[in-house]
């Protein structure tokens, strides 16, 4: 096994569809769209895992009940692979389904004590992806990622920093730090800013020494679950019946394998606290360095974002007197007289907002569900 690889890759795929609502909603979040090329945002997040050439577990991580959609989601891709991934899917990817949603840092440790269970190495270096990024090219991907786990296996919080083009309002920072000894393009991490206001946002991009959070990481196994012990013990103390468990029987659906009923599991979830892995140990640790990214990366956190992606269905669009508008829909819409504007018509729902408004969706899937 090449040492500069991550052994295994964990995709973090839970969400509840708010911010691309109506395209997205909970048991269809925004992971499950399909992408102009027709594959989903998780299979692409799938066939990123693939390219890193992980010499051991895919694991996804999901909700219970998306469990079925999420199976279909990788055997519908199975079928469009060669051989050799296929196979790497067939033999190595799992899926991992909650029983309940905990944010990130517990998803993460259960998937420590499962590859411990299940791992024929000792050091297992984990890449966490997310399921719904529009990231590329994939080569340089690949190669940072090779960057990213050469650091990581020397018992460090990797993550990947991405130059920000904007002064965004939606996404977290990092402020750079002193560069890596000997690490070209690695830095670490002085300090976590959460997302700012607009003018903060506009003085962070002047200064040239903040970026934009991935909310992709890198780590051993090891160093994960010593930094849990440290400072968050009562999270570590929900987990300790892992330290006699033994695996469940081996289930498949679709042809995918899976884990869902587990002693262990529902054990640890029953009362472990949900708290970011962010919170938990990135802005705590004295080990969390940041790879630059040479990569383009969009988490289509918006609408606003969407557009910049993604191309409409001109063909069933008629717009008279109209400009700059975006439309997203089922069915034929016409616009008069009208500029600046986001339509969208999916799954029986209809969204109209001014361009520049995203921020108000949570709001809008809030009221939408107390009055429908």
């Amino acid at each position: 096994m090449d040492s500069t690889n991550f052994t295994d890759v964990v995709i973090l795929a839970g969400g509840f569809g708010e911010r691309l609502w109506p395209a997205s909603r909970p048991d269809y979040p925004k992971q499950f769209i399909s992408l102009e090329g027709g594959l989903s945002f998780m299979q692409t997040s799938i066939l990123r895992a693939i390219a890193v050439k992980p010499a051991g577990k895919i694991l996804i991580i999901t909700r219970k009940d998306l469990l079925a959609s999420v199976a279909e989601q990788v055997h519908s891709l199975k079928l469009t692979l060669n051989q050799k991934d296929a196979d790497k899917i067939s033999e190595d990817l799992y899926i991992l389904a909650e029983p309940c949603a905990r944010h990130t840092c517990a998803p993460l440790l259960l998937a420590c004590k499962f590859l411990k269970l299940t791992s024929k190495t000792q050091k297992n270096n984990i890449l966490v992806l997310a399921s719904d990024h529009v990231i590329s090219p994939a080569d340089r991907f690949v190669s940072d990622c090779e960057k990213a786990a050469k650091v990581s296996l020397d018992g460090n919080f990797v993550c990947f920093a991405i130059a920000p083009t904007e002064p965004s309002t939606g996404y977290g920072y990092i402020k750079s730090g002193a560069p890596l000894e000997n690490q070209d393009g690695v830095f670490k991490i002085d300090m976590f800013k959460e997302k700012p206001d607009l003018e903060t946002a506009k003085s962070y991009l002047a200064s040239g020494n903040y970026w934009w959070n991935s909310g992709m990481f890198g780590f051993t196994a090891s160093f994960f679950e010593e930094e849990i012990n440290r400072f968050e013990p009562k999270i570590a103390d929900s987990f300790k019946s892992f330290d006699k468990a033994v695996l469940p029987p081996e289930k498949t659906l679709n042809s995918v394998k899976y884990v869902s009923e587990w002693k262990p599991m529902e054990e640890a979830y029953a009362t472990v606290k949900a708290i970011a892995v962010d919170n938990a140990i990135a802005e705590r640790t004295e080990r969390a360095v940041a790879v630059r990214a040479t990569f383009n990366w969009d988490d289509v956190g918006s609408w606003d974002a969407f557009e910049r992606l993604f191309s409409e269905n001109v063909g069933k669009t008629v717009q008279i007197a109209s400009k700059n508008n975006f439309i997203y829909s089922d069915i034929p819409v016409a616009l008069c007289g009208v500029d600046d504007l986001v339509v969208v018509i999916k799954n029986g729902n209809a969204l109209v907002m001014k361009k520049g408004s995203s921020g108000m969706m949570r709001e809008v899937v809030k009221q939408i569900k107390e009055k429908i």
